[in-house]
């Protein structure tokens, strides 16, 4: 089968079609998020720079929705490049499509659970190259039988016993470790949360313990690489042998894969004892570091929150959201207060969503509105509320473009408390907040910090 641009854009459309069909609440339990086609271009164009170039490929992709890397991968190596490939999808409603697409050509696409089925016992029939951008289920979504299962396997398959928080990927990564030949290669595209949280330490000890790290490559957490998506993604790329010891490990990051803004090579020891990978990747080198004492203000960009003019209208509860029907697409996590706060470490979802327990949500509309009265009524009546209840009329928001949308305040990693009461739970009302979730801070007693980038 010759593939050209035009099969991958048919590839494109059907599975823009299967998407549509499923719910995003659907997708997200089962982490089903496609790799955009010209990041899944660019990691298999990296990996000829880790295969010999006489050595005949046997290709294994353990979660292959309709298959962007064996796409990238007939369009970079020629056909007689490929001895064979393996794909796996647990959900016929993108298996099926897949094997209509590819039936054409060496493709062996086996509709079913990759964490159930039995690797091959003879190293020829294992794979030398692993391309996967794994399921992001998290924990919360496994039933516990199967955490159980798939904990017992990954701790036979590596060794190494997995917590049952780990999200699913992590297990992908362990379980496929049967799979891969000596000295094969794999790449991964997961997300960047493993690096920090406490369940990704397994995943890290496999990574310096039982294969051979050799690159780490960290987006950043910004530039998101799927539309329907808002998690930081990291690949990794690793080889099916023992590390030498203290080996170099390229960490990157920035840019894409093939031009990194950053770059730095790291002594495993040092990451052995690093407990948040992601401090790697922000590299700077700030003037005369030894000699001068430093100001936040020498370190971020310091800002305000966003200011809505009316919070209590502009700002929503799931259950407001549901009784007033407001679509989606309007919405945008926000922040609580800082006394809703516990936490010193904000996570999220695979939506960018933070995981709290008061979960808030920021009307921002930039449509007129007469096409809001067309083609979004529920919100439309919504925002009759706010012109009756003269909300419209406050100063922020008549001096808007549309009164009813919102500055450009884009999410910040850290965030910073300056007022506030001080209690046993909370300590001091001074206090910096690690937020991973793409949630906006709303104007008060937060400040968002930005970090500078040094030469």
């Amino acid at each position: 089968m010759n593939v050209t641009k035009l099969t991958e854009e048919t590839r494109i459309q059907r599975q823009n079609q299967l998407d549509a069909k499923k719910t995003q609440n659907e997708r997200n339990k089962l982490g089903q998020f496609a790799t955009p086609t010209e990041l899944a271009l660019e990691i298999i164009e990296y990996s000829k720079n880790l295969l010999s170039q006489n050595q005949k490929i046997k290709f294994l992709d353990p979660a292959f929705g309709t298959g962007s890397f064996y796409s990238a991968l007939l369009q970079l190596f020629p056909e007689s490049k490929i001895e064979s490939a393996v794909g796996y999808e647990i959900d016929s409603h993108y298996g099926d499509e897949a094997i209509s697409l590819w039936k054409n050509t060496p493709l062996k696409i086996n509709i079913s659970d990759f964490t159930k089925a039995l690797p091959p016992k003879n190293q020829e029939e294992k794979a030398n190259l692993i391309i996967c951008n794994p399921p992001y289920v998290r924990h919360h979504h496994l039933n516990r039988s199967d955490k159980i299962r798939l904990q017992n396997k990954s701790l036979t398959t590596t060794g190494i016993k997995l917590s049952q928080l780990a999200s699913l990927y992590c297990h992908f990564l362990c379980i496929a470790d049967a799979w891969m030949a000596e000295h094969g290669i794999a790449g991964w595209l997961i997300p960047s949360g493993f690096m920090d949280v406490n369940y990704g330490q397994e995943v890290k000890d496999y990574l310096l313990n039982n294969v051979t790290l050799m690159r780490v490559h960290r987006f950043c957490p910004n530039e998101v690489q799927f539309d329907d998506a808002l998690v930081s993604s990291t690949i990794i790329w690793f080889q099916k042998t023992l590390p030498s010891q203290n080996h170099p490990i390229e960490f990157t990051y920035g840019g894409s894969l093939t031009a990194p803004e950053e770059r730095n090579l790291v002594a495993s020891n040092t990451l052995r004892n690093t407990s948040k990978w992601t401090s790697i990747g922000l590299i700077f080198k700030p003037k005369d570091f030894n000699s001068k004492q430093f100001k936040l203000k020498d370190l971020f960009n310091i800002k305000r929150g966003l200011a809505t003019g009316a919070n209590d209208f502009f700002i929503l509860t799931k259950e407001q959201i549901a009784a007033h029907q407001i679509p989606a697409q309007f919405l945008k996590p926000i922040l609580p207060s800082p006394r809703y706060l516990s936490v010193e470490e904000i996570e999220t979802d695979i939506l960018g969503n933070p995981l709290l327990e008061q979960q808030l949500f920021l009307l921002d509309c930039s449509l007129p509105l007469p096409e809001i009265q067309n083609n979004y009524p529920t919100l439309w009546q919504y925002l009759q509320i706010g012109e009756e209840s003269g909300i419209s009329s406050r100063y922020l928001c008549k001096h808007r473009t549309h009164w009813y949308s919102q500055e450009n305040r884009p999410p910040t990693p850290f965030l910073c408390t300056y007022m506030g009461r001080t209690n046993s739970s909370r300590r001091k009302p001074f206090r910096f907040i690690l937020n991973h979730s793409m949630a906006l801070r709303p104007m008060g007693v937060k400040l968002r910090l930005s970090p500078l980038m040094f030469t």
